[in-house]
């Protein structure tokens, strides 16, 4: 049973850092001035917010942890704004 448990624990930690990984990047790739366009918060600030959730993802493995959650969660929500409004 707690093997079960450790392997999906395992999976989700990889799958949200995943997440986060790609939101990083697609970050660092997108033009500055979609930022504009899409109505949200500077690229600035969307790399500062996604390197600590990253960071925090690397020290703390738990994907429950709080900072973990809150990084996740920008993460989406980086995704949804920037990635929902390019096409």
């Amino acid at each position: 049973m707690f093997e079960i448990q450790g392997g999906a624990l395992l999976a989700i930690t990889v799958v949200l850092f995943i997440l986060k990984a790609f939101a990083l990047v697609d970050c660092v790739a997108r033009p500055a001035g979609r930022f504009t366009h899409a109505d949200t918060l500077p690229k600035k600030s969307w790399l500062i917010i996604l390197v600590i959730a990253l960071a925090a993802h690397l020290v703390w493995l738990d994907p429950l942890n709080i900072l973990n959650l809150v990084g996740t969660v920008a993460a989406l929500v980086y995704l949804a704004q920037l990635r929902g409004s390019s096409h």
